[in-house]
């Protein structure tokens, strides 16, 4: 099964809300790098618990966006999908990332961050807010006007 037919609302949010972006102009800097160009971009979906997604994106509103930057991810951009059910607690998000090895090391480093460690335990005072995280890494085709 393709990773398309296993995830494709997510496959569709994605493509969308790139193609939004470089079409507005918004990530300029994403657009006309080389064929050799190494980096990967990673999909990532996460699953609040019921009632819960306002907690999550204010989790990342407030702190997580600015902490993956700080350990040199790049947020491309941060999506909810329209419909329900997934509207009601799914947080989509694209990083790119310089390649695989930087990817590991910047998330390694996330995770033991004190200002991340406390906004993560302030934020489920009252319990978890995520059930689920699932991330994909990706390539960008030779045809993607992200290449």
């Amino acid at each position: 099964m393709s990773i398309v037919s296993r995830f494709p609302v997510v496959t569709i949010a994605a493509s969308v809300g790139l193609g939004f972006l470089i079409g507005t102009g918004v990530a300029p800097s994403l657009v006309g790098h080389a064929q050799a160009d190494k980096r990967v971009f990673e999909l990532r979906t996460y699953t609040a618990h019921p009632g819960k997604l306002a907690a999550v994106n204010a989790r990342f509103r407030n702190h997580t966006a600015k902490l993956l930057a700080k350990y040199g991810m790049t947020n491309i951009g941060y999506w909810t999908p329209q419909d329900p059910p997934l509207g009601e607690n799914t947080l989509i998000y694209v990083l790119a990332h310089v390649d695989r090895e930087a990817a590991k090391k910047s998330w390694d480093a996330f995770r033991k961050d004190p200002d991340w460690i406390k906004a993560r335990t302030e934020s489920e005072a009252q319990g978890p807010i995520v059930s689920k995280v699932e991330s994909v890494f990706m390539s960008a085709t030779d045809y993607s006007p992200l290449k």
